[in-house]
């Protein structure tokens, strides 16, 4: 039989608070500083085709993978200007103001002359936007805010709309699996 018999009082019970307290303390702070400077070496896809008057313009080969980098980090393009073309997607439970401008991306290919496609794009936000049926190709200029869609997500507040042609090749591909991450937008 073992028999333990400890006593305790109050000076070496405070004692023993204050030093798990000061040892969390500096890990907590040790943690914080180490998140600092992963978050600090972070960078961002830059491979847009025009940069003009602050406004990136996103092209067909870049589309994805620009996407990919803002919806991973959405607080680095806050208030970035861009400027693309894609065409006009809605879900049921979108409001008036609210479309994806889409494109179809190559998910797979299913044989040599099929392939499966999924609708990708930017969450927008524009007034007078429902003047815009479905499927209507247009060409928009807008600033990335962030917003809610079932989760927190990239949201374009629109500048400028315009009704435009589809492009010669409509689709965009995923993202390249090493991309390299560069600058941001």
């Amino acid at each position: 039989m073992f028999i333990c018999n400890v006593s305790l009082n109050k000076s070496k019970i405070f004692k023993i608070i204050i030093y798990i307290v000061i040892t969390v303390t500096i890990i907590s702070a040790i943690f914080g500083i180490y998140s600092l400077v992963n978050n600090s070496k972070k960078n961002f896809v830059d491979d847009c085709e025009v940069k003009s008057a602050d406004v990136t313009e996103i092209s067909a080969q870049n589309y994805t993978n620009v996407l990919k980098s803002c919806h991973e980090n959405i607080d680095l393009y806050l208030g970035k200007k861009i400027k693309f073309s894609g065409f006009v997607y809605r879900l049921y439970d979108f409001n008036e103001n609210q479309f994806v401008l889409g494109r179809e991306m190559i998910a797979s290919q299913t044989s040599k002359t099929q392939a499966q496609a999924v609708v990708v794009g930017f969450l927008c936000n524009s007034a007078g936007s429902s003047k815009f049926a479905d499927g209507t190709w247009v060409e928009i200029e807008g600033t990335i805010t962030k917003g809610y869609y079932h989760s927190e997500i990239p949201v374009l507040e629109i500048t400028k709309i315009n009704e435009t042609s589809a492009p010669e090749n409509p689709y965009v591909y995923p993202p390249d699996e090493g991309y390299v991450e560069t600058e941001k937008l």
